[in-house]
């Protein structure tokens, strides 16, 4: 089954706690500390596979969460970093964030990777705490935790060369006679629902991948009928065939099809109108009969477009017409900037930054932002020590600052997320 479409949730592991602890040897009574610090959380990667075609397997398995790292522990242990998960994908595939709707990464290349969601890193223990003047140190850190998004997968095929058309123009057959791709074929509108992909082979150093894309109809560009799902696929080729039925069977006007599936193209991305294009007249096999038609290849090739009469069922004109593509993508592949080094890891931005905000909610102050939010999650609030040094921080951050501004006073409530504390001075 063909998936294109797939919206999951990424979660990375929450780093493991320090730990306060000392070195208990024998004749020594006061030993040093000795507490590890924990474990960075696994993180979920997104990992390009070129062997995959579609995004099947994540419509079963919604949520992805790596392990959390392990809890420091004493004699300078530290905690086991927790496993990632990798999570296969196909090549092409872009990622968005769901709740802001931003491209996150373009995947493209076999073994390109994206860190979806990267995990929390381990806290330190109180090893990490000794100065010159704190020897022993009663502090240690709890693990942050691990990223988390809501991502939406979309698949754009990697074709060189495009069919587009109306349903039931011959698209399908034609991908059939030219490449080893066995599309579903039948005489009814519709029949394809799924772009198909094949490799036409013109020679031992010469092929290209061709994208069967599902017919078009009016209104495609703004979504109607399954337009948005097709056109998707349109946007990696590089050159398109019009495959176009000249046959008249059906009643359709070939010079008005052309340029209604063109508009819908132009509607849906504008840059397309810059893809060389080649009009293929199909079911040719129909009539036979060349000075019938004659007028319409004369019409698009006033237009300058190179015009096949083609029949995807007898072959008649088909090895012309992949020939004639190449040509095409040979001048695109030439005249195409070099390629810049592609990034093999991409991480996205961090949400955080260094702001913080003050409020007051009644009697309440609350205080918001990444970090303070940070501050709160790494302290141990049950040790003196610690949450001494956590004032400390709220000073060099300016929170403590900016509280006295807007009028704080010996034993106001402060929030931080969801902990509660009385404001009391230090003696400073």
């Amino acid at each position: 089954m063909f998936i294109d479409k797939a919206q999951i949730k990424v979660v990375g592991g929450h780093g493991g706690n320090g730990v306060v602890a000392f070195r208990r040897e024998k004749y020594v009574p006061h030993g040093g500390p000795s507490g590890g610090r924990g474990g960075d959380g696994g993180s979920v990667i997104l990992e390009v596979d070129k062997g995959l075609r579609t995004l099947i397997d994540l419509q079963y398995n919604k949520v992805y969460k790596a392990d959390r790292g392990l809890h420091g522990e004493g004699s300078n242990r530290n905690g086991k970093n927790g496993e990632d998960i990798i999570i296969s994908i196909p090549p092409g595939t872009s990622i968005y964030d769901e709740d802001t709707g931003d491209l996150l990464a373009d995947l493209v290349v076999e073994g390109q990777r994206f860190i979806a969601a990267e995990g929390g890193k381990g806290g330190r223990g109180n090893t990490s705490f000794v100065t010159s003047v704190r020897r022993a140190p009663n502090i240690a850190e709890n693990g942050m935790p691990g990223d988390e998004r809501n991502l939406r997968l979309e698949l754009k095929l990697l074709a060189d060369v495009g069919l587009v058309g109306y349903p039931n123009v011959g698209k399908s057959t034609l991908l059939s006679a030219v490449s080893a791709a066995k599309p579903k074929v039948a005489d009814y509108h519709f029949t394809t629902l799924k772009p198909s992909l094949g490799t036409v082979y013109l020679d031992v150093s010469e092929s290209f991948v061709i994208a069967d894309l599902p017919g078009l109809i009016e209104g495609a560009a703004q979504g109607h009928g399954l337009g948005h799902e097709f056109l998707r696929h349109i946007e990696r080729t590089k050159v398109l065939i019009h495959v176009i039925d000249v046959s008249g069977y059906e009643g359709r006007d070939p010079i008005e099809d052309y340029h209604d599936i063109n508009k819908e193209l132009f509607d849906y991305r504008g840059s397309l109108e810059d893809l060389p294009q080649i009009v293929a007249l199909n079911k040719f096999d129909l009539i036979n009969e060349r000075e019938l038609v004659q007028d319409v290849i004369d019409y698009f090739e006033d237009l300058g477009l190179q015009t096949f009469l083609i029949s995807a069922v007898t072959g008649h004109g088909t090895k012309e017409l992949m020939r004639q593509a190449y040509v095409l993508l040979e001048e695109v592949w030439a005249n195409e900037p070099e390629t810049k080094d592609i990034d093999m890891v991409i991480v996205p931005p961090k949400k955080e930054d260094g702001t913080f905000e003050i409020t007051r909610e009644g009697d309440i102050y609350v205080v918001s932002g990444p970090i303070p939010k940070r501050l709160a999650t790494v302290t141990d609030f049950s040790s003196k020590e610690s949450l001494y040094r956590f004032q400390g921080l709220l000073k060099k951050h300016g929170i403590i600052k900016e509280l006295m501004k807007m009028g704080v006073q010996e034993g106001d409530t402060i929030r931080f997320d969801d902990l509660l504390f009385e404001y009391y001075p230090d003696s400073e």
